[in-house]
């Protein structure tokens, strides 16, 4: 470059620009210069450019279907409790045997996730209060006490069940290297708790989710079987229905478990059911249809209908907000953590639609029985709150509030129909447990499907709930809504025919046997003054009455002196 001092011409300043502009000149017929030379060359590294964008962009969508998958099975019931290798120890880096701490997140993730399941699974226990006031309700005084032993039964003998056999059953596993169960049928690990704690080496004990995992999955087995207890009230042995409770939380209902939630042959082929309308309610539903059919019905039922009616209807209506306030448990909890917004918002979605879907319920049947009655009709109208619950529970997340309200209309007239039809055949289910569990649960199975909130009638979201199922391409995979409507009408019958088939195989037994339905005079003079001690659910403490004038006054009635 030339200096200043040799262009006198110029000024101080414009020589200054001079310098400057001159090796940026140079620079820039440098690059044309090379840009020319490599003309014929551009052709092929766009091509090559374009290969490698195509390439990116297939690892992204298959980037997107895994982190999907993920996702999808942290709303499915098989938690990380069952069959992971963990990595991480409660004890930290301290030995040579342990991989790592927990790190701060995953610690954060545990204790949330803990929490929510653990307030969660004692709601659903909570139900059982409801159950039990409910039950007692809808049936006569005279039979109180023996209903809430079966309850209490269900409870103490379905927890001993779910211990020693169920949970093994349900999530023993073992998977296969896809994450489906082996066997596809039932699980073979895990019996009485086994596995769940593991000693270590310096002879601490490193502890698992699964018994995080194991508490929550326990309150549904207690419910299912619970929904029995109510078809078969006022005329079954405690015995002969102690034996069913226990092959019902230690078998029948595992096993439906293991090929849904445990990723058996229907988990497998993404069977949706989110909660549990047809694996605990269906399930339950069934078990009480067969066992009302096999007891027979109530002494005198058909005869003398007016004398069935329930002896406390307040009883009927705490029972039913007891199970409300319950069910958000059961839905809610059914996110299996809280480890995220992603999850809090499914949650509140849960809780949105599963609000909806009671209200809606019980509004309709009341509307229906008052058309028919022209009175209204409370027992009816709690029925109907809890026939939209059981419909909202298997899609309560995936599809929008409209269709939560559409599936309550739906559910409350399967719930009507059913009940009627039952008393055309001569079939005594005193609290309806098959038109409120079985039949809705049924519908909400197909539900799921028929309503995803996919877009249009081809796009489904399933089990990834706000997201849709992707293509290889990382868009919304159609087509999709098809195969889950076809796995979940299979899975219907599937689940209605094992769960009647085995009731039968326990019931008929005990039927022609003589341990299932109770004599004519123990019918007569009810379980409580026959089996009970203290004979009597209450205490009417008349004969403490008062003189005052010419009427008697006590504890439990007005009556002339």
């Amino acid at each position: 470059f030339c200096s200043c001092s040799s262009l006198v011409h110029l000024s101080s300043i414009d020589c200054h620009r001079f310098t400057v502009m001159m090796p940026v000149s140079r620079l820039a017929f440098a690059f044309f210069a090379v840009a020319a030379s490599m003309e014929v060359d551009m052709e092929a590294i766009n091509s090559r450019f374009a290969e490698m964008q195509e390439i990116i962009n297939e690892q992204k969508a298959m980037l997107a279907q895994h982190e999907q998958r993920l996702a999808g099975r942290d709303f499915r019931r098989l938690h990380e409790a069952v069959n992971e290798d963990y990595t991480a120890s409660i004890f930290g880096e301290n030995t040579t045997t342990d991989p790592r701490a927990y790190t701060e997140t995953e610690n954060f993730q545990q204790a949330l996730d803990h929490l929510w399941l653990l307030i969660c699974g004692a709601l659903v226990m909570f139900m059982q209060a409801g159950f039990a006031m409910v039950e007692s309700g809808c049936c006569r005084a005279k039979n109180v006490q023996n209903i809430l032993l079966k309850n209490l039964t269900d409870v103490a003998t379905g927890t001993l069940g779910w211990w020693a056999f169920g949970w093994a059953f349900a999530y023993g596993g073992p998977l296969n290297d896809d994450g489906v169960l082996e066997n596809g049928f039932i699980g073979t690990d895990q019996f009485f708790g086994i596995g769940f704690i593991t000693r270590r080496p310096d002879g601490q004990i490193e502890p698992s989710t699964g018994m995080l995992g194991w508490f929550f999955q326990w309150a549904f087995c207690s419910a299912a079987s619970t929904i029995v207890s109510g078809g078969v009230a006022e005329r079954v042995n405690f015995p002969g229905y102690v034996c069913f409770s226990f092959m019902m939380t230690a078998f029948i209902y595992p096993v439906v478990v293991a090929w849904t939630w445990g990723y058996g042959f229907l988990g497998a082929n993404n069977y949706m059911d989110f909660a549990g309308s047809g694996i605990v309610h269906m399930s339950g539903g069934v078990g009480a249809l067969v066992g009302a059919a096999f007891a027979g019905p109530r002494k005198g039922r058909w005869e003398n209908p007016d004398s069935f009616a329930p002896h406390s209807l307040p009883l009927v209506v705490l029972g039913t907000f007891i199970l409300w306030f319950g069910w958000y448990g059961f839905n809610c909890g059914s996110t299996l953590g809280m480890q995220d917004a992603a999850t809090g918002m499914m949650a509140a979605f849960v809780a949105m639609n599963t609000t909806i879907a009671a209200a809606t319920g019980g509004l309709v049947v009341f509307l229906l029985r008052f058309a028919q009655l022209r009175k209204y009709d409370i027992g009816g109208f709690c029925n109907g709150i809890l026939a939209g619950l059981v419909s909202i529970t298997a899609p309560c997340g995936n599809v929008e509030c409209g269709s939560a309200f559409a599936i309550a209309i739906i559910g409350a007239m399967v719930y009507e129909g059913s009940s009627i039809l039952l008393k055309k055949v001569g079939v005594d289910d005193p609290i309806d447990a098959f038109a409120v569990h079985g039949a809705c649960g049924a519908w909400g199975t197909l539900a799921t499907a028929l309503f995803d909130m996919g877009e249009g009638f081809d796009k489904y979201h399933g089990w990834s709930g706000f997201a849709c199922n992707l293509a290889d391409d990382g868009s919304c995979a159609p087509e999709n809504a098809g195969a889950g409507l076809g796995i979940n009408v299979a899975g219907i019958f599937a689940i209605a025919a094992w769960v009647a088939c085995w009731s039968a195989l326990i019931f008929a037994p005990l039927r022609f046997s003589g341990m299932l339905r109770a004599d004519d005079e123990v019918q007569e003079d009810g379980f409580d003054v026959r089996k009970h001690s203290p004979s009597k659910a209450y205490t009417m403490d008349g004969e403490k009455a008062t003189e005052t004038g010419n009427v008697a006054v006590s504890s439990s009635k007005v009556a002339p002196a």
